[in-house]
């Protein structure tokens, strides 16, 4: 996107700041849920209660490159030390292998003994706890884990200052099919699973559906300033960020008006 070899990206938030320093050319478009959306599972027989933060303590956990970012955070802000407390965030055993699921191998990893638990979407969880391998220890969404890091990354829709300019009408339209899409799946869940079927191993494909509907409450494309404030709390925290980055900065305020269209 930053060198216009694409117009859109959807991910976590927090990853701009990597290809866009202090944001400089970048707009975030519509919200693609609310709210940092990784949980933390555990193995089933550990000892760890839902919201116990100290359950990492001595332990390894599993993580993607920048998705980890938000697991440290949540730790040091609950007054861990990463060093201190003997918590070792590492890869996942087998992720990185061409077609290969990051839930399945992380859900096998746990199975296997290699990983204590793995921090991940509801998809991963979904894998680990279906399989009798894991169980949800964090959830922010939730109230499981602390309050602040709710806002420490959402899943948004971003785009280039460049494209902008270039082709506002294309940008309002990718818009649009964001909040077309939240509506439709508010008003049929199963939705999901017919493009879960297209996209996804079989796996999970048959628990995308699930998933989503569990999701619902967050699926609201609205970008608050208090979700960019936590943002750039975060992405200064984090190192990603060198200073905060105002709203209306970080968010296309053009074309705010659809998220309610």
């Amino acid at each position: 996107m930053r060198d216009g070899k694409i117009d859109f990206v959807a991910g976590p938030a927090h990853a701009v700041f990597r290809a866009f320093p202090d944001w400089e050319g970048a707009k975030l478009l519509a919200a693609l849920a609310q709210g940092m959306y990784w949980l933390l599972v555990m193995r089933t027989e550990l000892a760890a209660t839902p919201g116990d933060v100290n359950s990492v303590k001595g332990r390894t956990i599993g993580a993607a490159p920048l998705v980890d970012e938000g697991l440290k955070r949540l730790l040091i802000d609950a007054g861990l030390d990463l060093d201190r407390d003997g918590v070792h965030i590492v890869g996942v055993p087998g992720a990185s292998e061409p077609g290969v699921s990051f839930g399945v191998a992380a859900a096998k990893a746990l199975e296997d003994g290699k990983l204590d638990g793995f921090w991940a979407n509801a998809m991963g969880a979904e894998t680990a706890v279906r399989r009798g391998v894991g169980k949800v220890v964090l959830d922010v969404r939730r109230g499981l884990g602390p309050r602040a890091a709710f806002h420490y990354t959402m899943p948004v829709l971003a785009t280039s200052d460049h494209a902008i300019k270039r082709d506002p009408n294309t940008v309002a339209a990718g818009v649009r099919s964001v909040v077309k899409a939240q509506q439709a799946l508010k008003r049929d869940p199963s939705l999901a699973a017919r493009v879960g079927k297209a996209l996804f191993p079989p796996a999970e494909a048959a628990l995308i559906a699930d998933v989503v509907a569990r999701d619902l409450p967050y699926y609201d494309p609205t970008i608050s300033e208090a979700a960019v404030d936590g943002l750039n709390r975060f992405a200064q925290a984090s190192g990603l960020a060198r200073r905060s980055v105002p709203y209306n900065q970080v968010v296309a305020l053009e074309f705010r008006h659809l998220w309610t269209a």
